[in-house]
């Protein structure tokens, strides 16, 4: 668990854990704005899709693929909601409800609580995180890797790094 927040978190972790200097990706979404409420329709009380994201950076001839991960932090508790990985590096944006049908050849982690896919935030009130990683490789799962082993295999792999965040819920 600690893995995900320092991943997820203002970049400590990965910038510590790195030789490399980790590029800025400018994330955003027709759906979503900096420090504004996330709109109740991506929340356990919406229609629980995962919102659209759009992502740009410049180009890393490195970059082998993208991960996106969602966390939450609350007074009463830290959780990751969604984590994709392996999303073709020249991808710049995914759709609305993209944890239903995400990109080919991609994969998605089992979340804090245990299912795989976008699990909806529920708390009210809360920072929403939604941060995207540009990768110098993928994201190589073994069969009962826990959460907390792919989001090492993501820090381990991140060249650049950007964040889109929510705060409370409409």
């Amino acid at each position: 668990m600690t893995v995900a927040f320092a991943l997820s978190g203002c970049g400590s972790f990965i910038g510590r854990s790195q030789a490399k200097d980790i590029a800025e990706i400018n994330v955003s979404s027709p759906e979503l704005r900096e420090g504004k409420p996330l709109p109740r329709a991506f929340s356990c009380r919406g229609d629980q899709s995962s919102p659209p994201l759009r992502w740009s950076s410049q180009p890393l001839s490195e970059a082998k693929s993208i991960a996106i991960v969602v966390d939450s932090h609350t007074t009463s508790e830290s959780a990751v909601h969604w984590v994709l990985y392996n999303i073709p590096a020249t991808t710049t944006e995914l759709g609305a409800n993209a944890s239903a049908d995400p990109p080919e050849g991609s994969g998605q982690a089992k979340t804090t609580s245990g299912k795989a896919g976008y699990e909806p935030p529920c708390q009210e009130s809360g920072n929403y995180r939604f941060s995207v990683y540009t990768l110098d490789g993928k994201v190589d799962p073994k069969k009962d890797d826990s959460l907390s082993a792919i989001l090492k295999q993501i820090a381990d792999q991140t060249i650049a790094r950007g964040r889109l965040t929510a705060v409370n819920i409409e």
